[in-house]
This record gives structure tokens, sequence and C-alpha cells, in this order.
């Protein structure tokens, strides 16, 4: 009876061992050229983190890859989605952690620990395809939830850790349109919309109202929040907090004039990335300011212009390589309202991610603002080069593997990571 007993025991001991090396599998996502769908492997990571799982993220790993805990759930949803990922034994993976953080190469091993909270600064009725992040969200299937000005007035912005801004105009000139598009029907629309908002809320005027709600994203980043803008909200954040006083607009879009001398009264102390700028009053221009480059499509063909990626010290500037995580280093290049950043025009406090080569203009920005941080990425959708009012929504299906699209991932889930104490 007792050798029966004690063979129970035998096979419940090795049994529940069975099980338990088998839960030891991790699962490897890998983020180089291999990768059969780049934008959705973010989605994978970033919902598995949501449900309770944890990760690290392997900077310049096989193209930043994602390591993290085996589930069948995990492997299926993989499936599904046709992203590679390749499931190895907790040996292998001790493996690749020895040879990320040896000393000797430029990898480092950072820990995932919760999603982030999303949310998306973006006016009603605006569609997803109106704006890149809304699209490769929706594309990638992270979850998110939409804010304007009400909800921003309210303080509803504490609920949340990562904020983006649609390519807003926080200075309140309706995105300079009124030259081109003063006679649309759209565009009359929007303006409508914009001032009655603005009146129920109790401001004078759309600029009034955009610059307190610079005010209220400039203390949630200050708390401890991600900021991430691209095309027209990326200048005109800076220019509203440079203008702060002062009237910019010119009287065919606000219906008074413009203040006296104004590029010489700007106060660029509480600007976030940028300085030294200009402001442009001509109704008829537009541009916003002098931090944008000049366009020429007629001076450089698509097919040559591209930017690229810095390289920087993943075990000891952890942050600038997270955001800079790719499967290549040179992007193709593509416009918006604001395409590009004069290089003489951005804080020296301000880090660059991405430059156009050989031409002083800046891509991608990144810094610190209080305990938070901020990312500014010109252009307005990496896969549509010229993007002109009315043109087709992109097909993400057709640009699985974007690295322009990547920066913008990189920036939604920076957040989750944990950046590993250095060793003493």
């Amino acid at each position: 009876m007792r050798s029966k007993f004690t063979a129970l025991l035998l096979l419940l001991f090795l049994g529940s061992g069975f099980f338990h090396l088998q839960a030891q599998n991790r699962v490897l996502i890998p983020m180089d050229g291999s990768q059969t769908n780049h934008l959705k492997a973010y989605g994978i990571i970033f919902n598995h983190l949501n449900e309770g799982e944890t990760g690290q993220w392997l900077l310049n790993y096989r193209g930043g890859s994602f390591l993290t805990t085996e589930t069948q759930d995990i492997i299926r949803k993989s499936r599904i989605r046709n992203v590679k990922v390749e499931v190895i034994t907790e040996s292998q993976a001790a493996q690749i952690i020895g040879e990320v953080e040896n000393p000797g190469v430029n990898m480092s091993a950072v820990n995932l620990e919760a999603a982030p909270k999303i949310a998306v600064y973006s006016p009603p009725g605006s569609l997803p395809w109106d704006d890149a992040v809304t699209l490769v969200l929706d594309y990638a299937e992270i979850p998110y939830d939409t804010v304007y000005d009400r909800q921003v007035l309210s303080g509803e912005l504490a609920d949340y850790d990562w904020l983006h801004l649609h390519h807003e105009d926080f200075t309140g000139q309706f995105g300079k349109f009124w030259g081109m598009y003063q006679n649309a029907p759209w565009y009359i629309t929007q303006v409508q919309d914009k001032q009655e908002l603005a009146t129920e809320l109790g401001y004078e005027k759309v600029s009034q109202l955009k610059l307190d709600i610079v005010h209220e994203i400039r203390d949630f980043v200050g708390n401890g929040g991600f900021m991430f803008a691209m095309c027209s909200a990326t200048d005109t954040f800076d220019i509203s907090l440079a203008a702060e006083g002062l009237d910019i607009i010119p009287r065919e879009i606000d219906g008074d004039p413009i203040d006296n001398d104004v590029n010489n009264r700007l106060n660029f102390n509480e600007t976030f990335a940028f300085e030294g700028f200009e402001v442009i009053t001509d109704p008829y221009e537009y541009e916003h300011s002098t931090i944008d480059i000049e366009v020429d499509l007629n001076r450089i063909s698509e097919s040559l212009d591209f930017f690229t990626l810095f390289d920087f010290s993943a075990k000891w500037d952890p942050v600038p390589s997270m955001l800079t995580q790719n499967h290549v280093s040179s992007i193709r290049g593509f416009y918006g309202q604001a395409t590009a950043f004069q290089r003489d025009k951005i804080k020296n406090s301000a880090v660059i991610l991405a430059e156009s080569p050989g031409r002083d203009q800046v891509k991608y920005v990144h810094g610190n603002y209080g305990n938070g941080t901020f990312t500014f990425y010109g252009g307005h959708d990496p896969e549509d080069y010229t993007h002109r009012v009315g043109d087709p929504p992109t097909d993400l299906s057709l640009h699985t593997n974007s690295p322009g699209y990547r920066l913008i991932l990189n920036n939604i889930l920076f957040p989750a990571a944990e950046k590993k104490k250095k060793q003493t």
C-alpha cells in the first residue's frame, strides 16, 4: 500500500514538474526584418500587458524585440493577426538576456510593467483616418479614449498616462486654411463649430480657449504625463505659449487687428521645444511660423527624401533608444502642415531623435517638462507623402512593416517601460 502511495506522489510530483516546466516557456516577438506585421506586433504586446502580464523590451536586439510570458492567448492572437512570434525555453531567454546585457554591446533590456491609459485629443466628428495616430491605434487594436476641450477643461486628463494631440491649431487660426479654403463648406463649418464651442465654454475667441487648453496640457505633462504630437499640433502648441497675452491672428481670421511688434514680444521661457522663431501673420500664407521648414516639392524628389534616426546608447540613454527602435535607420520623408523643424529653432534642452542629413531639418524631437515628457514628430502621415486635403485614407494593411508608423507606436509603448537601475 505504501509503495502505491509513494508511486502516486512521485507521479504527482513529476506531473507538476512537467507542467511547471511547460509554463516556463517564453515568447519572443522579433522586430527585425523577419517580422510579418510590425504594427500589429505592438498591439499584441500592449494588450498582453493590459491583461496583467509583464515583459521586456530588448533595445537594439533584432530591431527592438519583445520578450514576454507564454500564454495560449498571445499565441492564438498572434497567429490570427499574422504576427511572427517565437516560443523559446527559459534557458534560451536567459541566453538572450545575457547577450543583451553584455557591457560590450549597445543593447539593453527594459522592463515593461503595465500598459498606459491612452487619450487622443481630437474634435468631435473626426474620422480615424484624419490622423495617423488614431489610424494606427485602430489598426494595431490598441484601446484609447477621445477627449476634446470640454473634457480637458473638466480635468479629465488626470485619468490618463499618455496623450496624443490631433493635428490641432492651438493658436486659434483654424489651421490657417483661410487663404485657400475660406469659401469651402467644410472650412466654414469647422470655424462655426469651434466658435460655438468657445462661446458655450465662456470664451470670446477660439484663441483664448485654445490657450487655456494648452495650459491644461502643459500641466498634465508637468505632473508626469507623456505627450505626443504630430503635424500642426507640434509648432502651434509652442507658438501659443510664446504668444500668450498677444494677438497674433490676422483680422481676416478673428475680426480684429494683430498687436504691434508681436515678433519682438514673444516669450520663449515656457515653450517646450522651440525658441527664437517668428510668427507669420500673413493670412494668405499657410505657415504659422518660421519653425517649420519651407516646403518645395520641386526641389527634391520623393525617392530622395528621407530622414535618419540617431543612434543612442541603449544602456545609458534608454529613453531616446526606446523612441527610435526600428528595423531600418533611414525612413522615407513625408509632409504635413508642420513637416519638419528648423534645427536653429530647437532648444538645447530638447533631444533630436531624427534629422534629414545635410539639410538642417529635424523630423523628430523629445524632451522633458516637469515630471513628464513630450515628443514632437513632424509630418502628417508616414505613408502618404504629401497628404493633400481630400486625399483618401491610408490602408495600413498595405504598410504592415512601416518604419514611419513604428515611431508612433514606440511612443505609445514607452510609458509602459520601467528603466532598470544601473548596476553600481
